[in-house]
């Protein structure tokens, strides 16, 4: 018998990727040193990106653990 991944159908195929290969936060903080690198992304609009994505993250973080224990 093979072993497969159920993917729930909300959840899409670049989210399981993601998942298992990048940190989320990581790709945050390359796609927004790319914009600052190579569009002149100033660094107070890269540290704002960088604080709202991980602060979100971390509340929806906390939220999960409070409901499921």
């Amino acid at each position: 018998m093979s072993e497969e991944t159920i993917v729930a159908p909300t959840q899409g195929k670049l989210d399981l990727l993601l998942e298992k290969m990048i940190s989320r936060k990581l790709l945050v903080f390359a796609t927004a040193t790319g914009l600052m690198a190579w569009d002149g992304l100033d660094s107070e609009t890269w540290g704002m990106i960088a604080i709202v994505y991980i602060g979100g993250q971390a509340v929806v973080d906390a939220m999960k653990a409070f409901r499921h224990g």
